[in-house]
């Protein structure tokens, strides 16, 4: 009976050994990443993006997380949702979106800010005249400062007090005539000091908006040789920002910063590597996504955005960005009971991905513990943009809380990948190890004793640290397991060996 089950045995084995091998997955690949939630955004928002998409031939990711910063720039630092207790959240987003050359980037870009741009142009005009007339009055004000301190400089006796009064008085005429700040929304390549001043002088509120990547190497130094990061870690968080200066110290109580990106792939790993960026948090504070290209399969005489589309979106964002401009204490928003229900529902499914040992989110906790507070950011945006006239006057219904965990669940797929191609998964980077050393020697078979013997000894310094990576090469279909060979007697057991796909060998030949 033994020898027909160890017959059996072995025949299962060199059925498995000669099995065809199936294409094995990409490391680092978590399946098709799912396309942008257009759905989930309010009527007006999803049309315009919609359509851009359809003009540009261009994914609708690129164009949804556009407009998501472009509501960001209209009300962040203008409204705050109040979760629950003493938890809050500002609506800025920073948001990333990776695409190749030649994607249309700067095209979607225009379309979807747009409307920003006009917004600021009719602020400008409705302040102008105030600006003219302070300036004019405090031109005034300073000449008669002027004379007053060159006569009090030249009067003798008891005129003397008398002329340095007036001298004073004038000086304090000149201090009180505050001349209006021109309004500025946007930024596109701007240094971190520069973006402080502009951010402060605006009321503590100032967006980042550029289809190209170099805020980042501005940021790790490029000019200054030193990282500086702290204006984007509280423009994110909402925190207090100071800003010292020569005679005079500056500061807003809320400094809130909006930023939206289109960038090329290879920045997403250049700035994994930018020193503090990890480690200081501005990674995680990043809602990343990384669309399929369709560069070669566009429609080359796809429709235009239809002009009632482009009209009411110029329109309803005109009105949320001039309407909420004017806010100086952040209207606040809240959650409607129901609402409030679902989204602690969210976050006990989010607190068991966030486990070490069996979440899926366990290797990227300083992004996925800041997912929560994105998703409320989010759903306060759609709220605003549902209710452009007066949705402070509302609480945020169960239905955009939904909408936003839904849009919150394209950004988690996007952020695993993207945190994937950054290294962030310890077994998937030793595992690009193995597969590099297996397709640079052409190996098709090895033992773990081999494999261990050649790899290098600062990165696998025990056999039992090489197991991991070779488990999730063999779930990806890159190596097969071979049965174990029968014990003949006494001694230690064999090394497990591994066939090799055939396509790393074929490959390197």
């Amino acid at each position: 009976m033994l020898n027909t089950c160890n017959a059996t045995q072995q025949l299962t084995d060199l059925h498995h050994i000669s099995a065809p091998w199936e294409t094995p997955a990409p490391l680092g690949q978590r399946g098709e990443l799912p396309p942008f939630p257009v759905h989930a955004l309010p009527a007006w928002v999803a049309d315009h993006v919609s359509a851009v998409a359809e003009e540009t031939q261009t994914p609708t990711d690129l164009a949804g997380c556009v407009a998501l910063a472009a509501l960001s720039t209209a009300a962040g630092g203008r409204a705050v949702v109040n979760v629950r207790g003493s938890w809050i959240e500002p609506v800025n987003l920073f948001v990333l979106v990776a695409m190749p050359p030649g994607s249309r980037k700067s095209a979607v870009f225009r379309a979807m800010t747009a409307p920003l741009l006009h917004a600021e142009s009719v602020l400008l005009n409705r302040i102008g005249p105030q600006i003219t007339e302070a300036e004019v009055a405090r031109r005034l004000a300073e000449d008669l400062a002027e004379k007053a301190a060159r006569a009090a400089s030249s009067a003798h006796g008891e005129a003397a007090a008398e002329a340095i009064a007036e001298a004073q008085s004038a000086a304090l005429a000149v201090e009180d005539i505050k001349v209006p700040v021109k309004p500025r929304l946007l930024a596109d390549d701007v240094t971190p000091e520069t973006a402080s001043t502009i951010l402060v002088e605006q009321g503590g509120r100032l967006a980042v908006l550029s289809a190209e990547g170099g805020i980042f190497a501005t940021l790790a130094g490029r000019y200054s040789g030193t990282p500086n990061l702290d204006l984007f870690l509280k423009g994110h968080a909402g925190d207090p920002l100071i800003i010292d200066r020569r005679g005079r110290s500056e500061r807003v109580d809320q400094a809130v910063l909006t930023m939206g990106l289109a960038v090329q792939p290879e920045i997403v790993s250049d700035i994994a590597t930018m020193p503090g960026f990890r480690g200081k948090g501005l990674l995680g504070r990043i809602l990343y996504s990384l669309p399929k290209s369709n560069v070669g399969y566009r429609n080359v005489d796809a429709p235009t955005v239809p002009d009632h589309i482009a009209a009411r979106y110029d329109a309803n964002l005109q009105r949320l960005t001039i309407d909420m401009h004017d806010w100086h204490d952040p209207a606040r928003l809240v959650l409607a009971p129901d609402a409030a229900d679902i989204f602690t529902e969210h976050r006990r499914t989010t607190e068991r991905r966030l486990r070490p040992d069996s979440g899926d989110l366990g290797h990227i906790t300083d992004w996925a513990g800041k997912f929560d507070g994105a998703v409320m950011r989010i759903a306060g945006l759609i709220h605003l943009a549902g209710r452009v006239e007066d949705g402070w006057r509302h609480p945020i219904s169960a239905d955009t809380v939904n909408a936003a965990i839904a849009i919150g669940q394209y950004f988690i797929a996007h952020a695993l990948a993207t945190f994937d191609a950054m290294g962030a998964d310890p077994d998937l980077e030793a595992a690009r190890v193995v597969h590099a050393w297996l397709h640079r020697t052409a190996t098709q078979r090895f033992t773990v004793r081999e494999a261990f013997t050649a790899l290098p000894r600062n990165r696998f310094r025990k056999v039992t640290e090489l197991e991991p990576a070779l488990d999730l090469l063999e779930q990806l279909g890159w190596i097969r397991r071979e049965p174990e060979p029968p014990r003949t007697g006494p001694g230690r057991r064999p090394s497990p060996a591994y066939a090799v796909h055939p396509t790393l060998h074929q490959q390197t030949a």
